[in-house]
């Protein structure tokens, strides 16, 4: 479909990448890795011709629809949602508009017999299969489908999109390329503005997409769960796996470990051959010898080693002064946005040294209740922060804050103080800023780069409260993995507001469930978690119901609750099992519901029926009577499909 035939890009002295050469196949799920600054962004915009490469040849036929969802963009705000979606298909709103116009026509004009007349007709009838071919009749349920599951609901769909935030308005753009239906989905970071249940969801569509996809994306599961194929950029090569993300990681490291025995054999052979020759050089003898074995070295060509980007983020929280025993306590604590109420009744106590978890579906008050114990907006209840706390707070847009018109050594420069200060370069260089890349300015690094150095803020005082509002958003996974293993060797309580399932595992020992207005502790990692919901996914906390006892007490973290909660998912079937079984739930509830739904609307009519016919001068009425019989049978027969469907969904919960 796109074929790359010896691409190189320079930007510099050192390019990002040389002779690189793939083809994109139909219905390929391409996992695009690398480190940040290593060129996926460049590469995306190479492949849909936003950018041009040093050298090089980008292959795409005339035909081939490309979409390109970019990690920043322009949004425009004089349109609603729904308006804005409904661009996606701008083709087919012109060619509905040229069927009117010529329906129009053939109302207006009476020489039925001319020929112009019956040319008109068959072009009408020609366009108006290809418009309903395209599937133009169901565009409007494809849009609410659409938005639906990127997080919006129908109320959402007439709001201006200036009322939404950058991250919503993302997800707009984001459903038009996705309605586009465009040959080759290009998405960088498409799940940085996305909760897990609409990641969840756009997991399952690209899966079913008939698109060919490349994407870059920091979320593991995410990227496992779609690729099929891993295009990997290291050290200015881009070497080529036909497995997904996860076969990659271990092909990777086997790669390399045959190489490096190839290469220690070719050595050995080298120097046997190097030392024949310098040991009977000089001997009449051996003279024919000495030279095959000469030609035989020149004609040894030497083995490559992938490289190995050693180049990492070494951080390390700075030793922080103990703090109370209970850093956060809230009491009864409520937050209301005019009429609507984000949360209420939250007690919970975080004890100094925990690290929790807050998680849910957006918009079920995870930052507002970060910006609660932050004090940054008011809230009735009572909410106490512990006795010496010294609070590191990395909201959501934290790399945004950044003056794009510093470099990255006055960014910190500017908040660095004391003997801090003396080891700037340093501490850049740990961050993968050394050398020039300490003197760019803040407006031409990366979504990454530029989470990376507000990280490096956060690191300069000695903090015990860490509070981390998606700290993983566009940091790569060598990053992410590093940022997990300082944050679990860290001396204080952390809080984190996250959506991805990989950085929390193992991270967390207690998570907090948003949804409803409520607030519920659960003790355990988040795979615990999971099991005790009776789900496989984070996307389905949404759809399921709350039973009583399943929520850990909020107070107490009792050893036998732990091993309660250990023997329970001892026993527990497996996730893939799980999954399986609430897919059958949730379809066979959903089925009694429509049932149900339809039972009680027939039997409202059958009551105004009942008092129509009542009336003497309806009582002959054949309309209504036959109506009423209709009505009936149909309600008998619902009545016995809510009985069926019922017996299926207690067969499946019990």
């Amino acid at each position: 479909m796109i074929s790359v035939e010896g691409l190189k890009v320079e930007f510099g002295v050192k390019p990002l990448f040389v002779d690189a050469s793939f083809v994109i196949n139909d219905r390929d799920r391409i996992a695009l890795v690398g480190k940040n600054g290593a060129g996926k962004s460049t590469m995306l915009k190479i492949l849909c011709g936003q950018q041009k490469a040093t050298e090089g040849n980008v292959s795409v036929p005339a035909d081939c629809r490309i979409g390109y969802l970019p990690q920043v963009m322009i949004l425009q705000d004089d349109t609603t949602v729904r308006q804005e979606a409904q661009k996606a298909f701008a083709d087919i709103t012109k060619m509905k508009e040229r069927l009117d116009r010529m329906n129009q026509e053939l109302a207006e004009r009476t020489d039925y017999e001319s020929e112009s007349y019956l040319a008109l007709i068959e072009k009408y009838t020609t366009e108006h299969e290809r418009y309903i071919m395209m599937g133009a009749e169901n565009y409007e349920a494809e849009i609410e489908r659409t938005l639906t599951g990127l997080g919006f609901v129908r109320s959402d769909f007439e709001r201006p999109t200036s009322e939404f935030s950058g991250g919503w308005r993302m997800r707009i753009e984001l459903a038009k390329i996705l309605l586009q239906k465009p040959d080759v989905l290009l998405l960088d970071e498409p799940t940085n503005h996305l909760d897990i249940e609409s990641i969840q969801w756009l997991e399952q569509f690209l899966a079913q997409s008939s698109s060919a996809v490349v994407l870059v994306s920091h979320d593991r599961a995410f990227i496992n769960n779609v690729s099929n194929r891993t295009l990997e950029i290291l050290c200015g090569k881009v070497i080529d796996y036909k497995v997904k993300y996860n076969e990659y990681v271990v092909l990777r490291k086997e790669r390399r470990e045959q190489q490096m025995r190839a290469y220690e054999n070719q050595q050995k052979e080298v120097a046997e051959m190097k030392a024949f020759i310098e040991r009977f050089r000089y001997q009449a003898t051996k003279a024919v010898q000495v030279q095959q074995k000469i030609k035989q070295l020149e004609k040894v060509v030497p083995i490559e080693i992938d490289e190995v980007d050693n180049s990492a983020m070494h951080l390390k929280f700075p030793p922080c002064l103990r703090s109370g025993d209970y850093p956060v306590i809230c009491d009864e604590v409520r937050k209301d946005y005019g009429a609507h109420t984000v949360f209420d009744h939250v007690t919970l106590t975080i004890k100094r040294g925990e690290k929790v978890a807050f998680v849910g579906k957006n918009g079920e008050g995870k930052s507002t209740l970060v910006k609660c114990i932050m004090s940054e907006i008011p809230f009735t209840g009572e909410l106490k922060i512990g006795h010496n706390i010294q609070i590191g707070y990395f909201a959501q847009n934290q790399a945004q804050l950044l003056d794009e018109n510093l470099t990255v050594f006055q960014t910190i420069d500017n908040v660095a103080k004391g003997d801090i200060r003396l080891r700037i370069k340093d501490i850049l260089g740990a961050f993968m800023f050394g050398g020039e890349e300490s003197d760019k300015k803040v407006k031409v690094l990366s979504g990454g780069e530029r989470s990376r150095l507000a990280m490096i803020r956060l690191l300069l005082e000695p903090v015990n409260l860490l509070i981390l509002d998606e700290p993983t958003n566009h940091l790569d996974m060598p990053s992410k993995d590093v940022l997990k293993e300082a944050i679990k060797a860290f001396d204080g309580t952390a809080i984190i507001v996250s959506h991805d399932r990989e950085f929390l595992d193992g991270l967390v020992t207690k998570v907090y469930e948003f949804g409803g207005g409520k607030v519920r502790e659960h003790l355990g990692g988040i795979y615990d978690f999971l099991q005790s919901k009776k789900i496989s996914e984070l996307n389905e906390l949404g759809r399921e119901q709350s039973i009583p006892g399943k929520a850990a007490p909020i107070t107490g973290t009792s050893v036998e609750q732990q091993a309660i909660v250990q023997q329970a998912a001892d026993k527990a079937m497996s996730y893939a099992e799980r999954k399986e079984q609430q897919k059958r739930k949730n379809r066979a509830e959903k089925a009694v519901k429509e049932s149900e739904a339809k039972i009680e609307k027939m039997e409202a009519r059958l009551k105004e029926l009942d008092e129509l016919l009542m009336k003497p001068e309806n009582a002959s009425d054949m309309v209504l009577v036959t109506e009423y019989t209709q009505t009936k049978q149909a309600l008998d027969e619902e009545v016995e499909r809510w009985e069926k469907l019922s017996e299926e969904l207690e067969s499946i919960i019990y």
